[in-house]
């Protein structure tokens, strides 16, 4: 054991966040913490920290043990340099290294002793590899070796974020507390700290709301819900499956108590007075002493209770929503964050942007939209193209408006009464209308923000960092609606889980080039996350047009693949030796349109491929829809038959046979929804 809570109440003034809970954290455990926003996660493991006290109940915490906290609003601390604040954490370790040195130069027969248990003790907590390892760990976040020699005050917030994360995770302690880790992480840091967690000798207790990262490091998902805990063993996909079953069973369970209930009281009813009345009395008694069952919450379902429906209009937009020929961008003084990027993004796709932090995916989508002039080139929007842009830092919500103020901002035509209705769509109620902006939380903001982008229709969303401070819930509501939306999408995102829902298409942008892949982000990974160059020669993924370089680009040279052409290349056009670069200089201006129309051409091909296989999939959906709704309304007719014969006096076998009837039409409901969607959309 290294944490228990036993018993344990706590709140703050006028909220009561848990009752009775009892935990405990044993060694080498891996636990995600999940559940909505505001449910106290954060609170929890304040509790586990000793940062807080229970109101009532017991902390204990084993003897010896070492716990390191990292909190999600980071408190910073750290002077000097980058590399002085990584090592301030080892001044015991450095002292003792300033010892060993002082005894090796006036070593004595009487510093032996000391001497030789110094050196074992400093080799046991890694004095010898201490500068590799806080080198290494630096660079897995980011920070290269440039950045080790800057002042900690020109650090942004999620540069200082990482450094916090550094430094629980150089203590090494036997407990890990991580609130939120993956904040301010790119997504190759994300991964490489997966790899870390995976390895680590400790326990550790995570907060997150990145499904591939619990998915990865945990083995246990600790549910916090209605003041208390639930704990599901396996790993973040088991925990989903076994949530939803335990919802159910406890639904269902309430449901079959409700209806005994009201069968008792209204027998109770009819024969309190007449021939039976003894049996009524006596049935009366035992359901007083009956323990009510409440109706269980579904806390997830509350939290993802707002509605978001994306309208791209009447019209779609033209063919090429963006074209960008020739761009560069940037800032004066500062290196470019992209050069000569030829890019189209055309009508319907779904683009992620993605790449490490600092390289300038925010930079390039404004740019794209116009709200950026590009240093050289020519960048257009298509005809008709309507853009509702989301910008990750929120600047859009004027600080001192209320909500009601901040919707009109955009309808004027409505009156208040509509917005409050309009409000409470997104799980604002009451008199949170009258609220000031600037006392909403990160995700009420997100939230609102949403809002505003629905107010109007769009046929281009451009969002950076829509799933910022939104919780599993509230991440996946915005998933269906951007699911459901028929127009263009251009995104930034850290998000994993929301890249492989939305894109069709990524773009990696890295060094001041941005690589062009075709698929979500999983599809990407899989073929190595970049343009490896391994020489395999497979023509999957097309172009470098200008800048721009599709996966696998510098193949085996085969004859069939296209040639370079005024920076443009195909997959497998390099390394056929210098005849062929002579024979495609000599070709250059004559092919370059060639080129473009072969690249747009493949590109209409690919899209038109998918949306094939998209449409026959669900054909094969529709028929097999067909064949279970017969099946089903078979066997809801057979239950209802027995539902409506004589029970004997059965109740047992009667709340079974309601619960079989319910259970049947609910099916045939869900299987009916399903196949009027598809048959809307293949009518479409």
């Amino acid at each position: 054991m290294l944490v228990q809570l036993s018993d344990v109440h706590f709140g703050y003034p006028g909220t009561e966040l848990f009752e009775s809970v009892s935990w405990q954290v044993n060694p080498g455990e891996r636990i995600g913490l999940v559940g909505p926003n505001g449910a106290g996660k954060s609170t929890l493991l304040r509790l586990l920290d000793g940062q807080l006290a229970p109101d009532r109940g017991q902390v204990a915490r084993a003897r010896g043990v070492t716990v390191a906290y990292l909190h999600q609003s980071q408190e910073f601390h750290g002077h000097g340099t980058l590399w002085e604040t990584l090592m301030e954490q080892f001044a015991e370790l450095l002292a003792m290294r300033e010892e060993l040195h002082a005894l090796e130069h006036a070593l004595t027969e009487g510093d032996l002793a000391r001497y030789g248990h110094l050196q074992e003790v400093y080799a046991r907590r890694g004095g010898y590899t201490l500068e590799s390892r806080v080198s290494q760990l630096a660079g897995e976040l980011g920070f290269g070796d440039d950045d080790l020699a800057r002042s900690v005050a020109t650090l942004s917030g999620g540069e200082r974020g990482r450094v916090e994360l550094a430094k629980v995770l150089l203590a090494q302690p036997d407990l890990l507390l991580l609130d939120e880790p993956t904040n301010h992480l790119d997504v190759d840091a994300v991964e490489r700290l997966e790899d870390r967690l995976k390895e680590w000798p400790g326990a550790f207790v995570v907060v997150s709301h990145d499904r591939y990262f619990l998915r990865a490091v945990c083995r246990e998902i600790v549910d916090v819900e209605e003041g208390g805990i639930v704990r599901y063993p396996g790993g973040y996909d088991k925990y989903v499956v076994a949530h939803q079953e335990r919802l159910e069973r406890m639904t269902s369970a309430w449901r079959r108590q409700k209806e005994s209930i009201e069968k008792t009281e209204d027998f109770i009813r009819r024969n309190i007075a007449g021939q039976n009345t003894k049996q009524a009395k006596s049935r009366r008694k035992m359901l007083e002493r009956v323990e009510r069952i409440d109706r269980p919450r579904d806390e997830w379902a509350e939290a993802g209770n707002f509605k978001l429906r994306f309208s791209a209009g009447d019209h779609r937009g033209g063919r090429e929503a963006l074209k960008a020929e020739g761009v560069t961008i940037g800032y004066p003084g500062a290196e470019p964050v992209v050069r000569s990027l030829d890019l189209t993004i055309f009508r319907g796709e779904r683009v992620g942007i993605v790449g490490p932090n600092g390289a300038g995916k925010t930079t390039l989508l404004k740019a794209l939209l116009g709200q950026l002039a590009p240093v050289a080139g020519a960048i257009f929007r298509g005809h008709e193209v309507r853009v509702g842009y989301f910008d990750q830092k929120l600047a859009d919500l004027d600080e001192e408006r209320s909500l009601i103020d901040e919707v009109r901002a955009v309808r004027g035509d409505w009156n208040e009464d509509r917005v409050r209705s309009y409000l409470g769509m997104f799980r604002f109620t009451g008199d949170d209308g009258l609220r000031k902006i600037k006392g909403l939380s990160g995700g009420e903001r997100n939230r609102l923000s949403l809002a505003k982008m629905m107010l109007l229709p769009r046929n281009l969303l451009a969002m950076d960092e829509p799933t910022n401070h939104l919780d599993i819930p509230a991440r996946e509501v915005l998933e269906d609606a951007l699911s459901e939306y028929d127009g263009t999408i251009v995104v930034v995102s850290h998000d994993r889980f929301f890249l492989d829902r939305i894109c069709n298409r990524i773009l990696h942008l890295h060094d001041g080039r941005v690589e062009a892949h075709l698929g979500n982000y999983s599809d990407w990974r899989h073929r190595g996350g970049k343009s490896r160059g391994d020489g395999d020669g497979n023509a999957n993924f097309l172009y470098r047009v200008s800048g721009v370089v599709s996966a696998g680009a510098e193949g085996n040279g085969n004859a069939n693949f296209l040639h370079r052409v005024s920076g443009v290349v195909s997959a497998g056009a390099e390394g056929n030796g210098n005849d062929r670069k002579t024979q495609a200089k000599a070709q250059t201006k004559a092919t370059v349109p060639v080129v473009e129309d072969r690249v747009v051409r493949a590109q209409e091909r690919e899209v038109k491929k998918q949306s094939d296989r998209e449409r026959q999939k669900k054909e094969r959906r529709l028929g097999e829809l067909e064949k279970q709704i017969g099946e089903a309304e078979v066997e809801l007719a057979s239950a209802r038959a027995a539902l409506a014969s004589d029970h004997g006096g059965d109740w047992q076998r009667l709340n079974g046979l309601v619960e079989n009837e319910r259970r049947l039409a609910n099916r045939v409901k869900s299987l009916m929804g399903e196949w009027e969607r598809l048959g809307s959309e293949l009518g479409a």
